[in-house]
């Protein structure tokens, strides 16, 4: 059973509502459970996004209580996804809207200037952000930054397609 919930979102404009479902992100991105790294979306204008994720038990790419280097990668790709299935759904033109248009597939297509100062544990919290380099038609470069509290873990550069397809 899918509840809604609403919740609020710092945008670079205020605040505003956004629709929440537990666990699938209402199409919003097209991952689904157990695979889902962003707990939620923090904050939003068109060249940032933020996002934060508690490490379960759980977690996919954990194992012994710690997060894989591919879970930190992955978490980063879901920050931009979760980023792009809001700005084309939700945020249109500076202006809220709700569309029914459901996220699409992204690819990630290069990893640059990736370090990685330490895995996070279970139960630790991860804040990333992304920042966006340039958007070129289907292709968004990022740069990118995961920290727990004040610590930045890891960074990296990312290019990421966007294909046309849509999850069923």
């Amino acid at each position: 059973m899918r509840v809604e919930t609403r919740e609020k979102i710092e945008t670079k404009t205020g605040n505003i509502d956004i629709p929440s479902f537990g666990g699938d992100w209402g199409g919003l991105m097209p991952h689904r459970p157990p695979y889902i790294m962003v707990d939620k979306l923090t904050y939003f204008d068109l060249k940032t996004a933020k996002t934060v994720f508690t490490i379960c038990a759980d977690t996919f790419f954990c194992f012994d209580g710690v997060m894989e280097e591919a879970g930190l990668v992955e978490n980063i790709a879901q920050t931009c996804a979760a980023r792009t299935g809001y700005k084309q759904r939700i945020w249109q033109d500076d202006v809220a809207i709700i569309d029914n248009e459901k996220a699409k597939i992204g690819v990630i297509a290069m990893i640059q200037s990736m370090e990685i100062q330490r895995c996070p544990v279970f139960g630790e919290t991860l804040e990333t952000k992304i920042d966006i380099e340039e958007e070129i038609f289907s292709i968004i470069f990022v740069r990118s930054e995961v920290k727990v509290g004040d610590e930045t873990i890891a960074t990296c550069r990312m290019k990421l397609f966007l294909t046309d397809k849509i999850p069923e």
